[in-house]
């Protein structure tokens, strides 16, 4: 089968969702390596893709401890055109902040005000869907009836970026969105079995004066989440620049929190 960006889009996101569902003990870094090296082979139109992979194995290596290897693999994700200066600032990157290797690397990137607002809008969506995540699952603990609730999503930013670093912050969150919706609906589908089971035993359990109070319930819960989720959609503020300018100094940022 011959690469192309979007196989490639697809294999990034199906690594980026095992490392946040099993974790990156249970996955490697050999999946991310590999699409390095056959993203590279696509030319200019998968650098951007390999940038990708760097960032991944980048983060990987902040999660294990290893600076170096961090350092080197977000230093080669800034030359293949990475520049998302938000994600820089969580919390587990803020230790390198010190290391003038990685004080060059990200002096090195450029950014447009317009990206930098998507970018903002990116990771806050990321921490609102583990919130509302959060909030469904204690939401559903105890219901009785049989039906099923998903977790809705924002919907995606469709406008064209100024730089390629924001189409892999939009990678980053697709993966979000899509490990917690496996979780929920995993979820959901044992609880649901559950009640269906005692429903097989007792046929009028969806007749059931509380089951039917809870599906009403959740079917409020979902319209809300759903509008609200409608409602967050990006929207380009007017005459925000598009020219590349510097990243905001480092340090200055504050990672969004829900």
């Amino acid at each position: 089968m011959v690469d192309t960006v979007n196989s490639l889009v697809a294999r990034l996101h199906e690594l980026l969702v095992a490392f946040l569902t099993k974790g990156p003990a249970a996955v490697g870094t050999a999946g991310l390596h590999d699409v390095v090296a056959r993203a590279a082979a696509l030319g200019p139109e998968g650098t951007w893709l390999v940038a990708a992979g760097h960032v991944g194995l980048g983060d990987l290596a902040i999660a294990r401890g290893q600076a170096e290897e961090a350092i080197f693999h977000l230093d080669a994700a800034v030359a293949a055109g990475y520049n998302d200066c938000v994600a820089l600032h969580v919390a587990p990157v803020l230790p390198l902040h010190h290391d003038p290797r990685f004080r060059a690397l990200y002096q090195r990137m450029r950014i447009t005000q317009a990206d930098l607002d998507e970018f903002y809008w990116l990771h806050q969506e990321m921490q609102i869907m583990a919130s509302e995540a959060r909030s469904a699952t204690v939401d559903n603990i105890g219901r009785l009836d049989t039906g099923v609730s998903l977790l809705p999503q924002a919907p995606m930013p469709t406008r064209e970026p100024n730089t390629p670093g924001v189409l892999i912050t939009r990678i980053d969150l697709a993966a979000v969105q899509t490990a917690l919706q496996q979780a929920a609906v995993k979820a959901e589908f044992q609880r649901s079995s559950g009640n269906t089971s005692l429903s097989l035993i007792d046929g009028s359990w969806d007749d059931h004066p509380r089951a039917r109070y809870d599906a009403w319930h959740a079917d409020e819960l979902d319209t809300r989440r759903r509008q609200a989720a409608e409602a967050r959609a990006f929207v380009e503020r007017p005459g925000a620049g598009t020219a590349l300018i510097p990243c905001p100094p480092l340090g200055s940022i504050r990672y969004p929190a829900r």
